[in-house]
């Protein structure tokens, strides 16, 4: 029998359904629709944008008085009207737009979250893995994540002597605390299960660490990780306004001293806007690695 007498048997044997046929046609069209796109677009669009135009207009009819302590929008507008529209410029090293400030501040905690991520993962992972780890390092893990950020400052200058490592020590051990924590959760829940099969295959300690430790505890740390991504941001402005630079942070300081609120307010939009674009990314980051599993 030939190839085509096959095929044709195939065929004939089993014809395909016109029904089937159709709806997989009207799924793939609607799965490409342009007009299912813009839909949803829309509905994630307009809602934050009819919201942030009725604060702009309240803000405006709130401080467009004399006596009025902050800067309306249009007056924002006008005087930082070249921060605004170009964030990208360099006149010097102390002359540069917005853009490159962050870009900077951005450098620093990529170092300190980093680090934060490697090490918290990894303390995180002993505490939830052996319950004598956890005794004995989980309450001094509660008793320092309260101490606030600005507070490490003072002992990070003494120790290191300079305003840049200071820097990256206050990101990092800020951001560390939810990682550890998180992370110890994640393993303290793997299903008893996986650890049978750790044992049937018998795995090592750094196999059993790769390959169902941290799968298993994914989501935790990703949470985790979220979280502190956030801090890290937050401790980076905060030091610095302290440490000085040429960070987004010790604009803002700068701006202060010269009163120049409008310049203030531009640059509290940028640190919103780069926070907000960091916490997507990791959890875009971790919905993809843990196949949508992490809270969004």
């Amino acid at each position: 029998m030939s190839i085509q007498t096959i095929e044709d048997t195939k065929v004939k044997a089993f014809p395909a359904k016109p029904a089937e046929v159709i709806a997989f046609t009207a799924k793939a069209r609607r799965r490409f629709d342009p007009i299912v796109i813009a839909g949803k677009l829309a509905s994630a669009l307009v809602p934050p944008a009819i919201v942030i135009a009725l604060m702009l207009i309240v803000w405006q009819i709130a401080c467009s008085s004399p006596t009025a302590s902050l800067p309306p929008p249009s007056q924002v507008w006008n005087e930082a009207y070249d921060l605004i529209a170009h964030p990208f410029f360099n006149n010097g090293p102390q002359d540069i737009g917005l853009a490159w400030r962050v870009l900077i501040s951005l450098q620093r905690v990529a170092i300190g979250f980093g680090l934060a991520a490697i090490v918290g993962v990894a303390l995180g992972a002993l505490v939830g893995q052996s319950i004598w780890a956890m005794r004995g390092l989980d309450p001094v893990f509660q008793i320092l994540r309260t101490v606030p950020p600005l507070a490490w400052l003072p002992l990070s200058l003494a120790a290191f002597r300079d305003s840049s490592p200071s820097a990256l020590f206050v990101i990092f051990i800020t951001s560390i605390w939810p990682i550890i924590i998180n992370t110890a959760v994640g393993v303290r829940n793997i299903p008893e299960d996986y650890r049978n099969v750790s044992r049937i295959l018998r795995l090592n300690q750094f196999e059993f660490f790769a390959k169902i430790m941290v799968p298993a505890a994914a989501p935790y740390i990703f949470t985790g990780l979220r979280i502190g991504i956030g801090l890290s941001w937050l401790a980076i402005v905060a030091a610095e306004m302290l440490t000085g630079g040429v960070g987004i942070g010790f604009f803002i300081w700068d701006a202060w001293n010269s009163s120049r609120l409008p310049d203030i307010i531009v640059a509290l939009a940028y640190i919103g806007v780069t926070g907000f674009c960091l916490d997507r990314l990791v959890a875009a980051v971790g919905a993809f690695v843990t196949r949508g599993t992490t809270a969004k």
